[in-house]
């Protein structure tokens, strides 16, 4: 005889994390605990917990509670107000709803609140259905198949309770599309369940016989008989293997038999059915003892184990960790993007790496950590990055005193201000979530913490030299390049050529007679320059701006013809005379004796610096650059 095994039988994660949840605390307390309700639709288990001095109580026993008592909230979860009444009374209260099932009654608060109408799909009678409609002031509509959805209100929320079949779900959701204007719809039938049923279809389908253990009382063991018993007419329901009829052992008829289970039916019950039936009699053995200690290995913080994701919410993932207790994984120990989605992150059956941070929290679980392998790895990283000297990314997350904190996968790695540029910076947060290249210019590991110290400086000055070899390579003596004023002083300019600063002296500015820089200049400012010459050695361009235009002596004698009269403005006084500009860079000589016909000590007596002036020309020298003038002899004209 071949026994076919379905997959995903017996306990879900719901479960499992109820009776899990119940044998921790009745160890923390050390007394009798209670559960609100038989803690799962298994008469075996019930009655194994009540061995272990765990009782379940109905609701109506609650008033025989005293203050100090402790209940656990079974798997289906109980209204809102249940929670109220139990605190009011100073009860202790350990909640071991199924994550599933929490986040139905979060949904199903959320959109009441909104103005929605609630419909559940499912068992009007079943604890879950009735605590999730709880939270919505028992206002719920509650269809099982559709059949009483004669009218439907216009604003819609649509869940299903976790062990529903899909055919359901697809039934009521077909006459919500073709009667309602407004709905949302979420399926919340639980993925443990969906693939249950779809193993058990497939198993049942090609089996001589079908046996599914589970609870009378459970649903989800009844919809799996209702499921089986449609493609395999030999389906029995039976709690354990003593149900089990003697003659389907002997028969020969029966070539293969399939066995499922349902949520609610531990291990040890589906080994020993399989024993029974089977004639590999090592399976016989105290599977009841052994499950309720299973897994009970060593575990220690620090330890780095895989694990598998079993459920996963907005705030925390639960994973199989292969130990009596599952872990938990926070979505601050996944990510510390508070706008990501961890459900976006983590999906039910990845596998993840994990490291154990803490044994036991409040609620019993192995608190977990990927962030924490993902810093050991960045701590490595950072190390490997210092002693090969190379260049790594981080993202500057503030601005502290004396420089900048910035991350590296999670791990704090300080700019001090002076190795942020090459120049110095006054306002630092401009830099704040921006991403930059630096390399770790200390690594020093101390007794509590790490010291990591970066400069973005040394990477710039390293960029800057070899961009400044390439720079000084190409320029040449006699050509013309752009250039950009950096800097003003009043002996001259200094300007940007790519990259490099060139001087351009006060007296290569203009052919004109300027004092100082400023006059004619401005920071920013984009010019022409050439390039008098270059000493690549020692660095230095020298730049000239006047070498641009022609020199206005050249032709100083085709120009200023002698004889001539001319305008000109006067530029500055000698004991001798003024001198007049005639243009930019061509000042004429009025010899004191020139200036006027009447007897004069000092030019000033009848000129002023600006005037403007006719006069004659007397001679010109544009050899030596002198041109001479007579103010007095156009007076006399």
């Amino acid at each position: 005889m071949e026994i076919i095994l379905a997959d995903k039988a017996g306990f879900c994660f719901g479960v499992k994390r109820a009776v899990d949840e119940a044998i921790a605390t009745q160890i923390k307390y050390n007394k009798r605990i209670y559960t609100l309700g038989p803690l799962i639709h298994n008469s075996d288990v019930v009655a194994y917990l009540k061995t272990n001095n765990i009782y379940p109580v109905e609701l109506d026993d609650i008033n025989n509670l005293k203050q100090g008592d402790v209940v656990i909230i079974r798997s289906h979860g109980v209204p809102e107000e249940v929670f109220s009444l139990l605190q009011n009374k100073g009860i202790t209260v350990i909640d071991a709803t199924c994550p599933y099932v929490s986040n139905i009654q979060k949904k199903v608060r959320k959109y009441f609140e909104q103005g929605y109408t609630v419909l559940i799909v499912g068992d009007k009678d079943h604890p879950e259905v009735i605590g999730i409609n709880g939270w919505c002031g028992n206002k719920a509509i509650i269809s099982k198949n559709g059949a009483n959805l004669d009218k439907l209100p216009n604003k819609l929320c649509v869940v299903s309770q976790t062990t529903e079949k899909q055919s359901n779900w697809e039934r009521v959701l077909s006459i919500v599309l073709k009667c309602c204007k407004e709905f949302i719809a979420f399926n919340t039938i639980c993925s443990a369940t969906e693939s249950r049923q779809k193993s058990a279809e497939e198993i049942s389908k090609k089996v001589d016989m079908m046996v599914v253990l589970g609870g009378r009382n459970s649903s989800n063991t009844t919809k799996l008989y209702e499921i089986c018993k449609s493609n395999c007419l030999n389906t029995i329901h039976v709690e354990n293997s003593g149900e089990i009829p003697d003659n389907i052992i002997n028969s020969n008829k029966i070539k293969t038999i399939g066995v499922t289970a349902g949520a609610s039916t531990p291990d040890w019950i589906i080994k020993e059915a399989i024993s029974k039936m089977s004639d590999n009699k090592e399976l016989e053995m105290n599977e009841q003892l052994a499950y309720m200690e299973q897994n009970d290995k060593q575990i220690a913080v620090g330890q780095l184990i895989n694990a598998r994701v079993i459920s996963v919410n907005e705030k925390e993932a639960f994973l199989n960790i292969g130990y009596k207790a599952d872990g938990i994984l926070p979505k601050a120990e996944v990510t510390k993007d508070e706008n990501s989605k961890l459900t976006d992150l983590v999906h039910v059956d990845d596998e993840i790496q994990v490291k154990i941070i803490k044994r036991k929290s409040e609620d019993g679980y192995v608190v977990l950590s990927h962030i924490e392998i993902e810093r050991e790895n960045a701590y490595k990283e950072l190390r490997a990055a210092y002693d090969k000297d190379e260049p790594i990314n981080v993202l500057v997350k503030e601005v502290v005193k004396g420089g900048l904190v910035s991350s590296y996968k999670g791990v704090r790695v300080f700019i001090p201000a002076s190795h942020i540029e090459l120049h110095h910076v006054q306002d630092l947060s401009a830099y704040v979530n921006k991403e930059l290249l630096v390399k770790i210019i200390e690594f020093k590991e101390e007794k509590n913490h790490t010291r990591i110290v970066s400069s973005r400086r040394d990477l710039l000055k390293d960029d800057k030299e070899k961009k400044d070899v390439e720079v000084w390579n190409s320029l040449a003596k006699d050509t013309v390049v752009d250039g950009e004023v950096k800097r003003l002083t009043d002996f001259g300019a200094f300007i940007d050529v790519q990259g490099v600063d060139g001087l351009l002296h006060v007296s290569q500015i203009s052919w004109g007679r300027i004092e100082k820089s400023s006059n004619v200049l401005s920071v920013g400012d984009k010019v022409k320059v050439y390039i008098l010459d270059v000493d690549k050695e020692k660095k230095k361009l020298s730049l000239s701006m006047k070498k641009l235009v022609e020199d206005p002596w050249s032709n100083a004698d085709v120009k200023y013809p002698v004889g001539s009269i001319v305008l000109g403005k006067v530029a500055r006084f000698a004991n001798f005379g003024a001198f007049v500009e005639l243009e930019p860079g061509v000042d004429a000589l009025v010899h004191i004796s020139q200036i006027s016909n009447k007897r004069i000590n000092k030019p000033e007596d009848a000129l002023k610096i600006g005037d403007e002036v006719k006069a004659k020309i007397l001679d010109v020298d544009k050899e030596n650059m002198k041109i001479g003038l007579s103010i007095k002899e156009v007076d006399e004209i």
